[in-house]
C-alpha cells in the first residue's frame, strides 16, 4: 500500500484526475462497485530520467469495495513513460501496467464505530475527505517501484563511441585506427632544420658532401 500523503486533512477537488467519489457505494462491508476512468497527468509522474509526461493520458480501471474500516480500492492504471536512453542518450518510450491497492479509512467523526485513532502511528492509513479518496499517491509509488533509474532503449543498446560520439547504432562497424601510446609524446615535435635531413642522402661514402667534393 502507499506510504505517501497518509493521514490528510485537505479538501479534494471532486474534478481531480486522481479523486474518486465514493458517494454512491454503499457502506455495507462487501459492496462493489467498479469504475474505468481516462485523465491527463497533470504534472510529471516519474523520476529525473523517465516518467509520465504532464498532459499523457492515463487510463484507470479499479474496484471499490466496502469493509468495516472504509473504502479498498483495487486497480491498475497504464501509461506510456517517455524519457531518454542513458546509453544512446536518444528519445525512449516505456509502456506502463502499474498496479495499486490502498484502504482508505472513514473519517473519524463520520465512522459508525468510534474507535481511538493512533495519531503516532509510524504509517496510518490514508482517509476518505468528504467521501472522496485521492488516487495520485498511489499511483506515485507504483509508478516508482516499476520506472528504472537507467533505462535503456533496447537491452543491447551499444550507446555512443567513446572517441567521438557517433550513435554506434547506426554503424555497427565503426571504430578508429589504433595508435601505440608509447609514441603520442612524439605527435607535437617540429624539426626546426628538417632541410639537413633531406640533404643526408647527399653524403658520399666517406661522410662528405657532394659540394665539399668539388671544392676539393
Amino acid at each position: 500500500m502507499s506510504s505517501a500523503n497518509r493521514r490528510s486533512n485537505k479538501h479534494l477537488d471532486p474534478k481531480g484526475p486522481f479523486v474518486i467519489d465514493t458517494h454512491d457505494l454503499p457502506r455495507s462491508p462487501g459492496s462493489m462497485r467498479e469504475i474505468t476512468r481516462q485523465v491527463q497527468a497533470p504534472h510529471h509522474i516519474g523520476n529525473d530520467v523517465i516518467g509520465i509526461a504532464e498532459g499523457a493520458p492515463v487510463e484507470f480501471s479499479m474496484r471499490l469495495e466496502a469493509v468495516v474500516e472504509g473504502v479498498l480500492i483495487t486497480g491498475r492504471a497504464t501509461a506510456t513513460a517517455t524519457g531518454e536512453c542513458v546509453r544512446c542518450l536518444e528519445p525512449m518510450t516505456l509502456p506502463l501496467d502499474l498496479h495499486f491497492q490502498e484502504l482508505f479509512t472513514y473519517e473519524p467523526e463520520s465512522r459508525d464505530r468510534k474507535k481511538e485513532i493512533d495519531l503516532d502511528d509510524v504509517d496510518p492509513l490514508p482517509e476518505l475527505v468528504d467521501e472522496m479518496a485521492d488516487l495520485e499517491p498511489a499511483l506515485i509509488d507504483a509508478a516508482v517501484l516499476n520506472l528504472p533509474y537507467q533505462p535503456h532503449c533496447r537491452p543491447d543498446c551499444p550507446g555512443l563511441c567513446p572517441e567521438c560520439g557517433e550513435l554506434l547504432s547506426n554503424d555497427p562497424t565503426h571504430q578508429h585506427a589504433a595508435t601505440d601510446t608509447r609514441w603520442s609524446g612524439l605527435a607535437g615535435l617540429v624539426f626546426e632544420d628538417s632541410a639537413s635531413v633531406g640533404d643526408t642522402k647527399h653524403l658520399s661514402d666517406d661522410g662528405s658532401s657532394q659540394h665539399e667534393q668539388e671544392e676539393s
